[in-house]
């Protein structure tokens, strides 16, 4: 049995270790909980510019998540939030936003290329670009798995990677 006067500062000391733990576990859920609101954050609105064209919903994807997530967060992206592609085995949507920038908003902005699609041609309209708005909607894509990271200036990258991935040459997403 401890001496008398450590028996304060063992009860001090059990106390602050079994709040660490507390809080490192409450921290575990909220990050859980703030991954599904974040995945269907994402998720909703390309199923529902899918919808729209009538092709089926993507699944959420956690091992493209993790990927999107690794290549968000690797310093270089964080430092400048440049967009540039991974260059990776899977087809890839790229965004930056200043502010809040939610995950809405970038799939509301790759999905409004669709007015610059036309599906007769195949092609975008001359000058525009529509590939991020086609490999939303590419029929043969059934998973998505995104990350967000607000970058050291303040603004936020945001990156969706599909499997498998769309926009081959040729033929037309759906």
């Amino acid at each position: 049995m401890p001496p008398l006067r450590l028996r304060p500062f063992l009860a001090a000391a059990t106390t602050t270790v079994l709040l660490l733990v507390a809080t490192v576990l409450l921290a575990g859920a909220t990050e859980a909980d703030a991954g599904k609101s974040l995945a269907s954050a994402f998720l909703d609105p390309h199923n529902a510019a899918r919808r729209a064209v009538g092709v089926g919903p993507l699944r959420w994807d956690e091992r493209l998540a993790a990927y999107a997530r690794r290549y968000a967060a690797a310093q270089s992206r964080r430092g400048d939030c440049a967009l540039v592609h991974s260059s990776g085995p899977y087809g890839e949507n790229l965004f930056w936003g200043s502010g809040t920038g939610r995950p809405g908003n970038a799939v509301q902005d790759w999905a409004a290329e669709g007015v610059d699609y036309d599906y007769a041609a195949n092609a975008c309209a001359t000058g525009r670009e529509c590939g991020h708005y086609t490999q939303i909607v590419w029929r043969a894509t059934t998973s998505v798995g995104c990350a967000r990271v607000v970058c050291d200036d303040g603004g936020v990258f945001m990156t969706c990677n599909y499997y498998p991935p769309g926009n081959v040459v040729g033929q037309r997403p759906y």
